[in-house]
């Protein structure tokens, strides 16, 4: 009995070992995978923290009129633990599943192969000035201003119909005809050819030229894109001064939140009538709002900075339904426009149950 009881024992104390050894080894073996999770929440009506470390307002206006603002329109955003050269460990990864404010995702999808981390960060660094400018373009579209748009040639991409017929620096103001407003109209107007040779007005160095290209066919599944092989930017003339101060953010997705707090500071009285609201969210210039990525954890941050409302994407919905924190309701928003509706039914006390919603069936 003693000698069963003795191997019995030895069996379990073995076992225990073998276990330790296992999570130890697991704790230093790398994995495919790092961990999403909710990061820092900025008022875009308040400060944020200047080069020198000193508070200063994260949007600023000179030459127009601003109006005093209460509430908050909180952008949201997310953090993600680990790189290719530090992976999370199998430890970490478990305490992240079980954790529903964090994701667990495939190390390629955030940190794709051949990308340095220094080359993503400047990516996302520049994605962030890109949001900044629609946001401006966004906001002041809105309110009526003229940004004096132009679309301008950054690459003519060799062995394309483009190569040797545009430049950089070339400025498109027409095409067929009709004046060119946006890189979102050229490309749809390319689309619309489906394939016909098209006639672009260019300015370059000061000089109209007139210049034909005939579009390419490219196909991916069952979706069909004409394309000349360029790569555009969209420069604009502000009549006044937006400067947006948020260092160590990166990516496009604070636009949507960037055009409202600009327009709150620009117009009386208060957007959100003086509730805590934040949101995500892309925008184009004509204040088309588009998906992002980390929804679920943003909607987490949010909760957890007092915001009651969230603004999200159309686009992200599907990942929403299912994830709501308690205490916040998710507003579903495509446009600008709409989001600026949202906004007015929330400062008025009104309906926000008959606002459009990312769960409603």
């Amino acid at each position: 009995m003693d000698r069963t009881r003795s191997v019995k024992l030895g069996l379990g104390v073995w076992a225990l070992v073998v276990a330790l050894i296992a999570l130890v080894v697991l704790t230093f073996l790398p994995t495919p995978y790092v961990i999403q999770r909710p990061g820092p929440v900025y008022d875009t009506l308040g400060t944020a923290a200047g080069a020198d470390g000193e508070q200063v307002p994260l949007i600023r206006i000179d030459g127009a009129e601003t109006f005093e603002t209460a509430g908050t329109l909180d952008l949201t955003t997310v953090q993600v633990v680990g790189n290719r050269e530090r992976t999370p460990s199998w430890f970490e990864l478990a305490l992240a599943w079980t954790d529903s404010s964090r994701a667990v995702v495939p190390l390629d999808s955030v940190f794709p192969e051949g990308v340095t981390s220094e080359q993503r960060d400047e990516r996302n660094a520049t994605l962030m000035v890109d949001s900044q400018h629609e946001a401006t373009a966004a906001a002041l579209n809105e309110l009526g201003y003229d940004t004096g748009a132009k679309v301008v040639v950054v690459e003519a991409v060799d062995d394309t119909p483009a190569a040797g017929l545009l430049e950089p620096d070339d400025v498109i103001t027409g095409i067929d005809g009709a004046e060119v407003t946006s890189a979102k109209q050229l490309r749809q107007t390319i689309q619309d050819a489906g394939g016909d040779t098209i006639a672009l007005t260019v300015l370059r160095d000061g000089e109209e030229k007139s210049v034909s290209i005939t579009p390419e066919k490219r196909t991916q599944g069952d979706a069909t894109t004409w394309l000349i092989g360029i790569t555009l930017r969209t420069d604009y003339d502000f009549p006044i001064d937006v400067t947006i101060q948020l260092d160590n953010v990166g990516g496009p997705s604070a636009g949507m939140m960037f055009a409202l707090g600009i327009i709150d500071t620009l117009t009386e009285g208060e957007l959100n009538g003086g509730e805590n609201v934040a949101g995500t969210g892309t925008i184009e210039a004509d204040g088309t709002v588009g998906p992002i990525g980390g929804i679920r954890q943003k909607l987490y941050g949010a909760r957890d900075a007092g915001a009651q409302y969230f603004l999200a994407p159309a686009s992200n919905c599907d990942e929403v339904v299912g994830h709501v924190p308690d205490g916040l309701q998710v507003i579903r928003t495509s446009t600008l426009e709409e989001s600026l509706d949202a906004l007015e039914v929330i400062a008025d006390d009104g309906d926000v149950d008959a606002l459009p919603s990312c769960t409603a069936s």
